[in-house]
């Protein structure tokens, strides 16, 4: 349950609706698998797991959800063979050449036919909202992971209020100016990755992995104007990540300060144990992110 990554959003609006007219509302796209003929299904499940119908988790007045998204597997390959061994037969059967419409039918109609047959997998994204802080946070390594789990959501509530966060200073700025001169706020550590790229349109970039970022080819490069991208950091040594230059965080990993915390507490249950994590970890965050955006010149507000 862990985060890995933060898709962060900023809710616009205060967020009023209780526990229970959320889960209220949450019932009627609960998740179910795939039909035979469906391509893919998504849905709101437990995030407890197949141990709880509650689609909700409430820990200190932060709210957990899950939606899991089930999709069929059908090899690209495969598909476009038989397409084309199809429209082979068909134009030699009718002496003709098919059309753009006919050949998409066609393909259609092969992917509706494969679709029993093929195999499923399916994944679990999770998101809580922080009504006081005025926080939703997606686990989820793209925009678009997130975006369609913000969607969703919208689908249920009717509305939500919600922005990407921004800040006052670009990112890319000042994680440039941290590696040019060496300096960083005192509970900001550089670590030993980066990803680097030059300003012009399809400019060149440069990944480092495991390498000392102080050092002068480093420099060099952002003396010839390359900008930082990417930057691996640590916080306070209770947050280590990776932030981007629009502000989303990948690689998330809570250090031993965090880990220890967890380890202090005992429980008797996985529902428990979730609970403790959740609780340890939005409580965790809820400090971090505004540290994040004082960070970048604080948030912007428009």
């Amino acid at each position: 349950m862990w985060f890995k990554n933060l898709a962060i959003y900023r809710l616009t609006e205060a967020f009023t609706l209780t526990p229970t007219e959320l889960e209220e509302k949450l019932d009627s796209l609960r998740f179910k698998p795939c039909s035979s003929t469906e391509e893919f299904s998504y849905g709101w499940t437990s995030p407890l797991g197949r141990s709880s119908e509650q689609l909700i988790h409430q820990a200190n007045g932060f709210i957990m959800l899950c939606a899991t998204k089930e999709e069929k597997v059908l090899p690209t390959s495969v598909i476009n063979e038989m397409t084309a061994d199809k429209i082979t037969e068909k134009e030699d059967q009718e002496a003709r050449k098919l059309s753009k419409k006919e050949r998409t039918e066609i393909k259609d109609q092969i992917i509706f036919e494969l679709l029993p047959r093929a195999f499923s997998f399916s994944k679990k994204t999770f998101v809580y909202i922080d009504p006081k802080g005025g926080w939703l946070i997606v686990d989820a390594a793209s925009a678009k992971k997130a975006e369609e789990l913000i969607s969703f959501l919208r689908k249920n509530l009717g509305s939500l209020p919600l922005v990407p966060v921004s800040t006052k200073e670009k990112p890319v700025s000042t994680m440039t100016q941290w590696l040019l001169k060496n300096e960083t706020p005192a509970d900001v550590l550089v670590e030993d990755e980066c990803e680097l790229r030059a300003p012009e349109e399809a400019g060149g970039i440069i990944r480092c992995k495991r390498h000392d970022l102080a050092a002068p080819e480093i420099k060099n490069h952002l003396d010839t104007g390359k900008q930082v991208i990417k930057l691996a950091i640590s916080w306070s040594d209770r947050l280590s990540f990776i932030v981007d230059e629009n502000l989303s965080i990948k690689r998330l990993k809570f250090l031993d300060l965090i880990q220890d915390q967890v380890a202090d507490t005992e429980t008797d249950s996985a529902e428990e144990q979730f609970d403790v994590d959740f609780t340890i970890m939005s409580q965790e965050l809820s400090s971090f992110l505004p540290r994040l955006l004082e960070l970048f010149g604080g948030e912007n507000i428009s």
